[in-house]
């Protein structure tokens, strides 16, 4: 340290401040980042299985239809790669005839890889009734 007349000069204080204050500041966005992430996917995916049940339950389609227009929806919004596990199968909504897709995916750690978030989701529609 240098002092001069009785007041000390901190030369690279402000450095070392600014690299403690990164060393968590870092992270936390990045964390911040990485949920954004994740809720996005997990909303875009949810909308799609949604999207693809009603349109599976309507008179003049079928299941692989509903399946083939959720894979669309993901692939259109986010990547083809979100869009590999898709399920389709009828069910009973509330006691209605109805259909039901599942979209089941993988959401890289800040979709750069690494260890991944299991997201599964599901869409539900009644059948339409002639």
């Amino acid at each position: 340290m240098l002092v001069i007349r009785g007041r000390r000069l901190e030369r690279g204080a402000a450095v070392v401040d600014f690299v403690l204050v990164l060393v968590v500041l870092v992270p936390l966005f990045l964390g911040i980042v990485q949920v954004g992430l994740v809720l996005l996917v997990r909303n875009t995916l949810a909308a799609a299985a949604s999207e693809g049940a009603r349109y599976a339950a309507t008179r003049d389609a079928d299941l692989a239809q509903g399946a083939a227009r959720t894979r669309e929806q993901i692939a259109g919004a986010l990547t083809g790669r979100f869009a590999e596990d898709v399920a389709v199968r009828r069910t009973a909504v509330d006691g209605a005839p109805g259909v039901e897709v599942v979209v089941h995916a993988r959401v890289p750690a800040l979709g750069l890889g690494g260890p991944a978030v299991e997201l599964t989701v599901s869409g539900h529609a009644v059948e339409e009734q002639p």
